[in-house]
């Protein structure tokens, strides 16, 4: 049966075969096998792939539920004696936020070893070997499950030649020749500032993808475009060498604790979890016991 879960994740045996390093014919038997012992046909072969029977479905909804507790459940038995937690972030984020309150966390906590890993790409995190992350956006994301800890709006940055250029041209036209810096392909934060500065939609081929957060300040620094950076440049701000170039600001963004959907609800996890969102002064509370 926990074969048969696994080979209805794909849509032909083939498929099933080449992922779960098998033969097709081995695949083929122990679903006939299963069939046999349970007097009923649970898959349709077709000329194209595979399809569940009602039988099929009905055994699919009824044991996948008890074998992901099953699972959960040995996984909580492994990691008793083992407290690894891999907190997935940017360098960016855990240099400029992070590193100087750790020590209260390992103070606290000291049976949790802790790793950080630094990433640009924090998705599928669970192939990853991530327990948890750390991504920076709206929150609007659909891949797993997301919570809100640390709110910071977002704002346009540029060097000191980007707001002269604003200030000679105007908001509008300077942000239509500027080049906007992004730190993902399909990233929307700059249209929804540019929508929230009231500004016209604009197309742009000219954009350029920075993925490391640190890289793109960097970049501006150098004049290479603007970008949407966050109260973490403070002493840029406070030095000159970034400036905003305008009030308006994604007031949505901010830090997000991300974790896979089939995340083992460890205690490390919560530890973590819990602790981070009480460094965030208005949102401090009990922490749970690790």
């Amino acid at each position: 049966m926990r074969l048969f879960l696994e080979i209805v994740r794909y849509p032909s045996l083939s498929a099933a075969a080449d992922a779960l390093n098998m033969t097709k014919g081995a695949l083929s038997y122990q679903i006939k096998v299963l069939e046999e012992e349970l007097q009923t046909q649970l898959l349709h072969r077709q000329p194209r792939g595979i399809a569940l029977t009602r039988q099929g479905r009905l055994l699919l909804e009824t044991c996948q539920p008890l074998f992901s507790a099953l699972e959960a459940g040995l996984r909580d038995i492994a990691q008793a004696n083992d407290q690894e937690l891999t907190v997935g972030l940017s360098s960016y984020f855990a240099a400029r936020w992070l590193s100087p309150r750790l020590m209260s966390f390992m103070e606290e906590f000291p049976n949790v070893r802790l790793r950080l890993q630094p990433m640009t790409q924090l998705f599928d995190l669970e192939n990853q070997g991530v327990d948890v992350a750390i991504r920076w956006g709206n929150g609007q994301w659909n891949d797993a499950k997301v919570e809100q800890f640390l709110s910071m709006p977002a704002w346009a940055v540029g060097n000191r030649d980007a707001l002269a250029k604003v200030e000679a041209l105007g908001l509008d036209q300077a942000i239509a020749e500027l080049t906007l810096l992004r730190d993902h392909d399909d990233s929307d934060a700059w249209s929804d500032w540019i929508k929230a500065a009231g500004l016209p939609a604009i197309q742009r081929r000219d954009t350029l993808i920075i993925p490391d957060p640190n890289v793109r300040v960097q970049a501006v620094k150098n004049g290479q475009g603007i970008a949407l950076m966050d109260a973490l440049v403070a002493d840029e701000i406070k030095h000159g060498s970034l400036v905003r170039l305008s009030e308006s600001e994604l007031s949505d963004y901010g830090y997000f604790l991300v974790e896979p959907f089939a995340d083992r609800g460890s205690r490390p996890v919560r530890c973590f979890s819990d602790w981070l969102k009480g460094e965030v002064p208005q949102q401090r509370g009990e922490q749970a016991a690790c």
